[in-house]
């Protein structure tokens, strides 16, 4: 492989937030993509489902994509596949084992029949025409997490997806080995996780969390136990069901999510005894003591099974005043209000809440705190750093560990959404040009219909409601038929707000009588009229700016 054109790195998702991690490698009429996830809509994003990374840019080179290259199959990573496949077309796609059935599950879901899509191992080797991809095992919650090795003419490439490390982990270890050999080899350009670049020290071990699950299982014998976790962190649902096993205690799974995760993972060998997998009927015949629920509701989801439970909504299991309750994660930002009233809920019905403390860990993340991502650029030896997933000031903070283990401040690189590097014999600058990096919106079975103006009109109608004015009209005789209908939903209260519904009626009869009376302005234009004045009246009036949606009818008598 010659050194000739330029290698880009070209950023599509994944900075500045958490989630919706997508990017790629190009060279010449060749491009490979690494990972293309989603993340969930923040508060303000009324009505979204889900945000994706643009793919604008992959659409526009469709021909130069020879393969999509998974590193692990969480939602953040593998989330955006059917969408994406719906409108690029990815000749192959290579996923961990793990990650590969998650995907064929999403993929049937959705009734897209796709029959490229290939497991790989870390010792399988990719060779492109200008690229070459390896693989390395590293630690993370979910099994086959792997970090890519790319070679290209220019120089290499390591981006190390998510990862931790954990030397005594649930699963197999991390393969630092190779990924010292990998160093020594010489890396030009690390891409490395920052999710938890802001916690200083070594994240906690899977391990401990098993020993603080064991110990409430050791205590509370007699006690029906009920765990909330994430269904994605499957080292996590292996130990306990592990845990379940050594206590002879049967696990009855609620939610869709924990079911198929359960599944893929008995199916996979991730996790054995699934003998001790029973019904909610079967569990409802057993005594409290040989009964585990491991449920979904750990972040407080409304329609989760846990949060039902607590409402006591739930069908299949009613709460007892004995129970013990265990929430073992963590609080994702933003979620800590609805968690904290779930748990609100689950102490009036008199159970017993665990949640993740310094004293009782029953959680920890499958991400490297900043002892372990110096140990990663340690072992990588990067000319060049760039820091991925995560806030700009986890990215900033990155970065500047990067500088502490003895990279040059200039070689390390806080990008933004739509940036691109260029890596030219050995030597990476930052292009001047950008591809676009805005977000894509999915509203039920729509992708990318939803623009700014539509979810801005969302917010006001959340906020200030809107007011619909109805008037029948003849433009061919220029005559308003019968006084304007006003209608609203979250403005004001009708039926306690007569007066100023009368007012606004007068208001609206007054603008529509003088531009049939005095101009020969179509219906357009008197919408127009209606929405100007109207806002401006109603906002002297009410201190408020809801919708104004005139809907007028012309009859011909």
């Amino acid at each position: 492989m010659k050194p000739n054109t330029e290698t880009k790195i070209i950023v599509l998702g994944g900075l500045g937030e958490v989630g919706k991690n997508m990017y790629c490698l190009m060279h010449e009429d060749e491009i490979i993509i690494i990972d293309a996830g989603i993340s969930f809509p923040e508060g303000e994003l009324l009505g979204i489902d889900y945000v994706l990374p643009d793919y604008t840019f992959l659409k526009e080179n469709e021909e130069k994509i020879k393969a999509l290259i998974i590193t692990h199959g969480h939602e953040d990573h593998i989330g955006a596949i059917p969408f994406i496949l719906q409108a690029v077309n990815i000749p192959a796609i290579y996923a961990p084992k793990q990650a590969k059935e998650l995907i064929a599950i999403k993929l049937q879901d959705r009734n897209i029949r796709y029959d490229n899509l290939y497991a790989y191992t870390d010792q399988d080797i990719l060779k492109f025409k200008n690229i070459e991809v390896e693989f390395f095992r590293t630690t993370h919650s979910i099994p086959d997490s792997h970090g890519i090795y790319l070679k290209t003419p220019n120089g290499s490439v390591v981006t190390t997806g998510d990862f931790k490390f954990d030397l005594t982990p649930i699963g197999p270890m991390a393969d630092l080995h190779k990924m010292a050999d990998i160093g020594k080899k010489g890396v030009d350009l690390l891409i490395s996780d920052s999710t938890n670049a802001l916690n200083e020290g070594m994240s906690i071990s899977e391990s401990k969390v098993d020993n603080a699950l064991t110990d409430i299982f050791d205590t509370y014998t007699s006690n029906r136990i009920i765990i909330a976790t994430f269904a994605s962190n499957i080292y996590r649902l292996k130990h306990i069901v592990e845990t379940c096993y050594k206590h002879n205690r049967k696990i009855c799974v609620f939610g869709r999510s924990m079911d198929n995760n359960i599944k893929i993972s008995i199916e996979g060998g991730y996790i054995d005894h699934k003998e001790i997998i029973i019904t909610p009927d079967e569990a409802k015949s057993l005594k409290p003591s040989e009964v585990c629920l491991l449920c979904t509701g750990s972040q407080g989801e409304p329609l989760a099974a846990l949060s039902r439970m607590a409402d006591g909504t739930f069908r299949q299991i009613s709460l007892r005043p004995d129970d013990i309750v265990i929430f073992s994660s963590s609080p994702i930002p933003g979620n800590a209000l609805s968690i904290s009233r779930t748990i609100n809920k689950l102490y009036l019905k008199g159970v017993k809440v665990f949640t993740n403390t310094s004293l009782s860990e029953l959680h920890t993340s499958g991400h490297a705190n900043q002892e372990e991502l110096k140990l990663m650029i340690r072992l990588i030896n990067p000319k060049y750093l760039m820091p991925f997933h995560g806030d700009y000031r986890m990215l900033k903070r990155h970065a500047n560990l990067g500088v502490e283990c003895g990279i040059p401040k200039e070689n390390t690189f806080v990008l933004e959404n739509g940036d691109i590097l260029i890596l030219k014999d050995h030597i990476i600058t930052k292009s001047k040009e950008k591809v676009s990096g805005e977000d894509i919106y999915v509203d039920g079975n729509r992708v990318g219909e939803i623009g700014s103006v539509v979810l801005r009109d969302r917010k006001i109608m959340a906020n200030d409601g809107i007011l619909v004015v109805i008037a029948n009209i003849d433009m061919e005789k220029r005559n308003l038929l019968i006084k304007p209908n006003i209608t609203t939903r979250g403005f004001i209260l009708v039926n306690e707000n007569e007066e100023l519904i009368k007012e606004i009626e007068t208001t609206a009869y007054n603008i529509i009588k003088d531009k049939l009376d005095n101009t020969k302005e179509g219906i357009n234009e008197i919408k127009s009229k209606i929405i100007t004045d109207l806002i401006t009246y109603i906002e002297e009036k009410t201190g408020r700016r809801p919708i104004i949606l005139p809907v007028i009818i012309d009859i011909k008598r």
